[in-house]
């Protein structure tokens, strides 16, 4: 099969397309023909040599895709031959097969498209995990995402208002914040013309917000923990403007804060298994009755990996970025 080969780590021209083995298919996993794989920011992060795949995981890059099933282990009984699936993967989605654990396999859901399909997996697991597993956002609280144009900041938007949540966002340009708004959410901060915890405390009458999802950091953790309410729980998934930070204790002491995180790719298989399980009972109804959608900002052929990665890298892009053999 042909899949995507990091040369060396480094920028986005060390990704090479070469023939490889195809995978090994274990008794419990099944074996995907990929229709298409999503960009994910941690892909940038492996390219470069600084996010190793989990141990036994393939080397491949891609964390989500969408097929249809070419062969299934002995194990399996869910699955057939030919069912057309989406899948959250350990690695190697940027491939034309995939080999995966049959619990992190799910359906398409009806009313979209199989290769749509792909962009839907991470974010939906992400998301589903971290705010509402973790951090049991309920309805009637308010919800800070930044970053709200990407991949899993227009999920969240989606999922959040589908759930009775009150939601504010974050985001870099008129542009994103417009879509946002289209989205569901209902205050739209631009974070690089505002403060955004003066707008937020102005938004909710001085309280603060219930859960903020924060894929920054170390550079936002301060302004974060004044965002929130009592009782008010900040879930961290990324450190994209540092990973070192200092707290004072007595903030989080004074208002019952709570500070999770967590990532997704290294969780147990078994643990996977748990959140795809509930994504598809709870989350893909939603995305069934037309109340969360897919948001695509761009389709690239496998052959033009590099400049998908160009894209994501630049930040301008809203929503998931497919890739199609």
């Amino acid at each position: 099969m042909k899949a995507i080969v990091i040369s060396s780590p480094g920028g986005p021209e060390v990704l090479q397309l070469q023939e490889v083995e195809d995978p090994e298919l274990k008794d419990d996993e099944v074996l995907i023909k990929v229709e298409a794989s999503a960009l994910n920011r941690a892909d940038t992060v492996q390219r470069r040599g600084a996010y190793p795949p989990p141990k036994g995981a393939s080397p491949y890059l891609g964390v989500e895709c969408s097929g249809t099933i070419l062969a299934v282990g002995k194990t399996v009984s869910r699955w057939k031959i030919g069912d057309q699936v989406c899948a959250l993967l350990n690695g190697g989605g940027y491939a034309e097969k995939v080999a995966v654990s049959a619990g992190q396999v799910l359906p398409v859901p009806h009313g979209v498209s199989l290769k749509d399909a792909a962009s839907l997996p991470e974010v939906a697991c992400t998301v589903w995990s971290t705010v509402f597993m973790t951090s049991r956002l309920s309805a009637g609280e308010t919800f800070l995402v930044h970053g709200a144009s990407s991949g899993i900041g227009t999920f969240a938007i989606q999922i959040a208002k589908y759930r009775g949540a009150r939601v504010l966002v974050t985001a870099g340009s008129d542009e994103k914040l417009a879509v946002c708004k289209d989205l569901g959410a209902d205050v739209c901060i631009n974070y690089k013309t505002e403060d955004f915890v003066k707008r937020v405390k102005e938004e909710t009458d001085g309280k603060g917000v219930d859960v903020i999802l924060d894929h920054i950091g170390a550079s936002y953790f301060r302004q974060n923990l004044e965002s929130l309410n009592f009782d008010g729980r900040l879930f961290i998934i990324g450190a994209m403007g540092g990973a070192v930070t200092e707290v004072d204790l007595r903030a989080l002491l004074s208002r019952r804060l709570t500070v999770q995180a967590a990532g997704l790719r290294s969780r147990s298989a078994e643990n996977k298994a748990v959140i795809v399980s509930e994504v598809e009972n709870i989350v893909w109804p939603a995305i069934e009755a037309g109340r969360v959608k897919p948001v695509i900002y761009k389709y690239f052929p496998l052959s033009d990996v590099a400049e998908a990665h160009r894209v994501m890298e630049s930040s301008g892009h809203i929503g998931k970025i497919l890739l199609f053999p």
